[in-house]
């Protein structure tokens, strides 16, 4: 059995090719990316292409499941750049795993995709999924699920299944998650548990979280279980509100209004201070809380991880840096004392 996949030296991708790998039915895997990892994972092949622009025909033929993970998050200050990628690039992937005869189409979904909702009871995969107008990466969640509705819809054979995990989490991601969401301004003392004496955040900032190597675990069985189809919620437990959040960092929850903290998001990545523009916060406040049941009764995942113990194992990996022989995982790619950050304007792409 060979499975592809896009995006697969990411702090996802990573972790899917690690769960493939262990199974004993999975005999290659194909990893498509546009720079080639130094990481040589058992069973594994790199095959250098861009989901953009270049011909995926070949490399999805014949395969049992073509699995879609690349995706771009930086450079925040380029629209266009990400829109191509994410969402074109996404449509060009499952048109071309249809027309090239793949057993089944995964795609990499999110939380994100979801409209606003509650926050004090769970919703299950039914829940409206126009995504979060401000933020741009729940726009293209959401474009990109609508795109493969067309192509579920007119290839009625193939079989397609949607994860939607929460926030992804793992050590060995520390360091690219850094680099994309805070910034070399970012004392390192501070990501320490302890360090922060009190967590000013509003009392609607409520979020999930979930290790990438459960992640990784829903994504195999997504690929190689034929009755899989349709959405699964991904995501462990606890939720991740004020309350549990402050715990966690060894801090005093104060409760604070949404709006000043969103104006200083948004000044400080207007200023290039910070990588991350305000939709990011907008999503954060607004995506619901999700549901997992359908995953665990109906796929059979577990989480092997609690939420907690992924964000102080990510904390850690910011800390040390930690990180792999990838290009986004590399813990150095920031350059030397992260001047390379600084002079891209944090928010633009490194390479």
């Amino acid at each position: 059995m060979r499975i592809v996949v896009t995006g697969a030296t990411g702090n996802v991708g990573t972790s899917v090719v690690e769960a493939l790998a262990a199974d004993e039915r999975v005999e290659e895997i194909v990893g498509v990316e546009r720079r080639l990892p130094g990481w040589s994972p058992p069973k594994t092949r790199w095959v250098s292409a861009d989901v953009a622009q270049d011909d995926l025909h070949p490399i999805f033929e014949g395969a049992a499941a073509v699995i879609h993970l690349a995706w771009l998050i930086q450079p925040s200050r380029d629209g266009q750049e990400l829109e191509q990628v994410n969402v074109d690039g996404s449509r060009r992937v499952f048109q071309a795993a249809a027309e090239a005869g793949a057993g089944a189409l995964v795609h990499a979904s999110s939380i994100g995709v979801y409209s606003k909702g509650p926050k004090d009871r769970p919703v299950d995969e039914s829940w409206p999924r126009d995504g979060i107008p401000s933020s741009f990466y729940s726009r293209h969640k959401a474009a990109a699920e609508r795109a493969l509705d067309v192509v579920e819809a007119g290839h009625p054979r193939l079989r397609v299944v949607r994860l939607r995990p929460a926030l992804i989490f793992k050590r060995e991601a520390g360091p690219e998650i850094r680099r994309w969401f805070a910034g070399p301004f970012l004392p390192t003392a501070l990501l320490k548990p302890g360090r922060i004496p009190v967590l000013p955040i509003p009392d609607g900032l409520v979020v999930q979280g979930v290790h990438s190597q459960d992640v990784g675990d829903a994504y195999r069985l997504a690929a190689l279980d034929g009755d899989a189809r349709g959405a699964y919620n991904i995501a462990a437990d606890p939720v991740l509100d004020p309350k549990t959040l402050a715990r966690i960092l060894g801090a005093r929850h104060v409760s604070v209004p949404a709006a000043p903290l969103r104006a200083a998001a948004d000044l400080t990545w207007r200023a290039h201070l910070q990588p991350s523009p305000p939709g990011w916060f907008d999503m954060g406040m607004s995506v619901p809380v999700m549901d997992t049941r359908r995953a665990r009764e109906e796929l059979g995942w577990s989480p092997r991880h609690s939420s907690r113990d992924a964000l102080l194992e990510m904390l850690a990996g910011m800390r040390e840096p930690a990180g792999m022989d990838t290009p986004p995982l590399r813990p150095r790619a920031g350059g030397p004392l992260r001047v390379r950050e600084i002079l891209t304007g944090l928010g633009r792409r490194l390479g």
